[in-house]
């Protein structure tokens, strides 16, 4: 009797993964491709087609920071599972002058790795002002999911002068609840050349890092609270004083985040 038990569980074994497999050869390569674990969120929805995506991540604004400046940063693609159009966006208006500043990135992105995208485009910079300088930069960098699900995008940045610089942005998203997510960040700008009039010295010139807390009512919309310090570090340090600069700010924030 027991003999036979185990041959009916093995047959019954058998029969169930007979049909899983014949599950996914009739839906197809998308529905194993969205059944695996750890797959970035953009492959997933992007693993056939056409699709447009665009995220607005921050829409905040900073009462006690200096000009109390309203921040957005944004980004957006289009394309298929290989190859992609983004862009990236970011912008920072003081509400009690006319100051402010914006960076706008265009690039043309191959997937490289089921978890990263190399990347390749121009950069415009722009600040109006007290000056109102502008420039051009070409990128080259990555976008993707180091392990444990950090979010990396390392980029090199060569102007039409010869100016190299680099950035580094990284986040990670926590999940207190289904719906409460924390999302610490960091960023760390540096550059191989002096350019005085965009704020920019020799080695690391400045870090960014915070925390923002959210509450997803629905996924696509989240409003969210948050702290922010920014530190200028090396030569960037007696730029910013020759200028008028904070050294240093940290700053609440509260805001929005949108995708669609």
């Amino acid at each position: 009797m027991p003999t036979r038990k185990k041959a009916l569980d093995s047959r019954t074994r058998r029969v169930a993964v007979a049909c899983v497999m014949l599950t996914l050869v009739i839906a197809g390569p998308r529905t194993a491709r969205a059944q695996m674990p750890g797959m970035p969120e953009h492959i997933e929805m992007m693993s056939w087609g056409r699709t447009l995506f665009v995220l607005v991540d921050q829409l905040e604004y900073s009462p006690a920071g200096r000009g109390r400046p309203l921040n957005v940063e944004a980004r957006a693609w289009y394309g298929g599972a290989y190859n992609r159009i983004w862009l990236r966006a970011q912008s920072e208006q003081a509400t009690t002058s006319r100051e402010g500043e914006a960076e706008v990135e265009l690039l043309y992105g191959k997937l490289v790795d089921p978890f990263w995208d190399a990347v390749i485009g121009v950069r415009v910079d722009r600040h109006w002002g007290d000056e109102d300088p502008g420039r051009i930069l070409f990128g080259v960098g990555f976008l993707g999911l180091a392990p444990y699900r950090f979010e990396l995008e390392p980029t090199l940045f060569v102007s039409p002068r010869g100016e190299i610089s680099a950035r580094l942005e990284a986040g990670y998203q926590v999940l207190i609840t289904q719906r409460l997510v924390a999302e610490p960040e960091f960023e760390v700008n540096a550059a191989v050349q002096r350019v005085p009039r965009f704020g920019v010295a020799r080695g690391i010139n400045d870090f960014e890092t915070g925390v923002r807390v959210r509450y997803e009512f629905r996924r696509e919309f989240a409003p969210y609270v948050g702290w922010s310090m920014s530190r200028r570090v090396g030569g960037s340090t007696n730029i910013a004083r020759e200028h008028g600069e904070p050294v240093a700010e940290n700053r609440f924030v509260a805001g929005f985040r949108v995708w669609r």
